[in-house]
């Protein structure tokens, strides 16, 4: 079923295909328009003179004999039915009429109607005989009067009708598409290699490889394409590019005035006269954990700029993960004592990926926090390195906290969505920069329950 699914879907391929075939069939026709208009206007069997002179001399000379003169006839008649191919069809071929000088029919061509009659000798004329219409010429013997006749169909319909009857119009065209058809695909084919070149070199692409094509296409049809497809990507490079910027510098300028808002936001909770009022600690308390919020919006933006910044021109290097995952995890280890958690690592070989240093740090990061955060008090995080079967290195961070529902896990990598209804405070980035970082990498990211249907396990598989 998918093969005839895909059969019947549109194709350029097919519709290439399918307009040779279609020119192949209007130039049979044409063909056979032009073999009918010959039929009618071709007069050189008629006027051929030495033709007349050959049947009239052997009718002469065998006069005084019938049954051999019957004889040369139908033999002279018969060679010109087999030289043309149609022996059978007195429709198409030149038929043969000889009279003696009373007007006794000698011998008359199979099927061909005997009150065949022209006026005037040595004259192509078109006569009606038998229903149909002919065309004749008639010559006769001075010595013995005997006329010859030679006669051919004068309407068109009566070479289409025996065309089409006995499958000469029809047979040779389905006979010879089958074996058309398949030196048509394959030239269609060669010639659409270039379009695969490109389709190819398209397909490899990342969301982030936004340069230039490299294919480069000599043909004139494909060249606008490809000049075309090189603006489209530069429009969307600078756009990303300016987004970019515009984002990082934001977040750059927003650092300094939450940088000081905080310093000022601690000078006031240390004054004297402020803290001993309760209710303007409090609100100072609020201000510095909205300021802390902010400046974690701001630091993760800066990440996901980074994540989602070109590559870097010295190129990945080959890493050990457990290294990058111990120097995490005891990064992590205040936050980990504050909520009494507790960090596990679980890596009995060395597994290394080809990256960037800051890129998986920054996922690391984002996973181990996010792990502590939405885990409970006094739980554990276990972060998990193997090898996979099928090749690469498997980046496993387990939790023990709500989850994420099936139906959601696919909508948090977007930028500033929260699937979770805790009160724990979040940017919504931390996935998405994760995302981020694992599509630069080559990698995939997948989101899991953990065991026993139990907090969240965020699975990275990095290829080989």
């Amino acid at each position: 079923m998918d093969a005839i699914r895909r059969l019947l879907q549109p194709s350029l391929r097919g519709r290439l295909l399918l307009a040779q075939l279609l020119m192949l069939v209007l130039l049979w026709c044409a063909m056979v328009v032009y073999f009918v208009y010959q039929s009618q206007h071709d007069q050189s069997e008629l006027a051929l003179d030495p033709r007349f002179a050959m049947i009239l001399t052997a009718a002469d000379q065998l006069a005084d004999r019938p049954d051999a003169q019957a004889a040369v006839l139908t033999q002279i008649d018969r060679f010109q039915r087999i030289t043309e191919g149609l022996e059978s069809e007195p429709n198409l071929r030149l038929n043969l009429l000889v009279r003696r000088r009373d007007g006794q029919l000698l011998y008359a061509s199979p099927g061909l109607p005997q009150d065949i009659a022209t006026r005037t000798a040595g004259d192509i004329e078109k006569v009606s005989a038998g229903g149909r219409l002919w065309r004749a010429r008639t010559l006769a013997s001075p010595d013995t009067g005997i006329s010859v006749t030679l006669a051919k169909p004068g309407e068109a319909i009566n070479v289409l009708i025996p065309l089409g009857s006995h499958g000469f119009l029809v047979l040779p065209l389905l006979i010879s598409l089958p074996f058309l058809a398949l030196p048509a695909w394959l030239s269609l084919r060669l010639a659409l290699r270039p379009w695969r070149r490109l389709a190819a070199e398209i397909a490899t692409r990342g969301p982030q490889d936004l340069q230039p094509l490299a294919f480069r296409s000599r043909h004139r049809e494909l060249r606008p394409l490809v000049d075309s497809l090189d603006a489209l990507l530069a429009r969307v490079r600078a756009g990303a590019r300016r987004e970019r910027e515009f984002i990082a510098d934001a977040a750059h300028e927003l650092r300094t005035p939450l940088a000081a808002m905080r310093v000022n936001v601690e000078a006031l909770r240390a004054s004297p006269t402020l803290a001993a009022d309760p209710a303007q600690r409090l609100l100072l308390d609020g201000t510095l954990r909205s300021g802390e919020r902010a400046s974690h919006v701001v630091a993760q933006l800066l990440a996901l700029m980074r994540a989602d910044a070109p590559p870097s021109p010295t190129g990945p290097q080959r890493l050990s993960l457990r290294s990058l995952a111990q120097d995490r995890l005891a990064a992590f280890a205040g936050l980990a004592a504050r909520r009494e958690a507790e960090l596990a690592l679980d890596a009995p070989q060395d597994v290394t990926v080809l990256g960037e240093a800051q890129g998986l740090t920054s996922l690391l990061d984002n996973l181990i926090d996010n792990a502590l955060k939405y885990g409970p008090q006094g739980g554990s995080v276990t972060l998990r390195l193997l090898a996979h079967p099928d090749g690469g290195a498997l980046l496993e961070v387990q939790d023990q906290g709500p989850g994420i529902a099936p139906a959601l896990r696919a909508r948090v990598f977007d930028r500033f969505f929260r699937a979770d209804t805790t009160a724990q405070s979040g940017s919504g980035l931390g996935l998405s920069i994760v995302r981020a970082v694992a599509d630069r990498h080559g990698a995939t990211v997948q989101l899991t329950a953990g065991p026993g249907e139990q907090g969240l396990c965020v699975r990275v598989r990095f290829p080989d």
